[in-house]
């Protein structure tokens, strides 16, 4: 396909995760671009530790630059964005993590928000990203999802159920005005809580897509 190319590392070994995301991403992307998906081989199926997390990042790091030649732009499509930073440093590519894309997208107009999500393990790492990207103070905190994330996983009501509980505790408790649905694996859910809820419910995917797309585009204008 003619047109720009982006990459989007899912850095989770699961195939049908890549296949999900990279339909969402393409239905987000406008005409002259495409998304083209791969995904990491030694991670796990769904990374849920910040030990998977840290060693995720090497093989990351692998895939862009045995691609680097071949795409425009690269997505990062894990919530802590597993060599983000490596791929910046070593490509001279635009390049985006879901994690830092969508607290971006959340926090525009100074609001504050918060994550709901499945993997409480992740807590420290979930909560050092706002504190990196300066938006320390427009975070209200992560809620966790009642159940073992490998088993909300394989069942999608149960799953939407369980986040819809940690998005109201977000508002409710929180204060949050804007909540991010804290995972690429989720991005099916995220799209079907977006319309339960009066605040805006933010999709990781889309919101690295429209980022994505918008450096390559001014890369190319200047």
């Amino acid at each position: 396909m003619s047109g720009r190319r982006i990459l989007l590392i899912n850095p989770n070994s699961l195939e049908a995760t890549t296949a999900m995301m990279v339909a969402i991403a393409r239905s987000e992307v406008p005409d002259g671009f495409d998304i083209v998906g791969a995904t990491a081989t030694r991670a796990p199926p769904m990374i849920v530790s910040a030990d998977a997390l840290d060693a995720a990042a090497p093989e990351v790091e692998e895939i862009a630059g045995a691609h680097r030649n071949l795409y425009d732009g690269m997505i990062v499509a894990a919530f802590g964005d597993p060599g983000l930073a490596g791929i910046r440093s070593a490509l001279k590519l635009p390049a985006v993590g879901i994690g830092e894309a969508s607290m971006r997208a959340a926090a525009e107009g100074g609001r504050r928000f918060g994550v709901a999500t499945t993997t409480p393990l992740l807590e420290a790492r979930i909560d050092a990203l706002p504190e990196a990207l300066g938006l320390r103070s427009s975070y209200t905190g992560t809620r966790f999802a009642d159940g073992d994330p490998h088993d909300l996983m394989r069942d999608p009501e149960r799953l939407r159920a369980a986040l819809a509980d940690a998005v109201e505790a977000c508002i409710v408790q929180d204060g949050a005005e804007a909540v991010i649905i804290g995972g690429g694996p989720l991005g099916e859910a995220a799209r079907k809580l977006q319309p339960m809820f009066t605040v805006p419910i933010i999709a990781p995917i889309p919101s690295a897509v429209a980022r994505i797309i918008g450096l390559i585009t001014a890369r190319a204008a200047g």
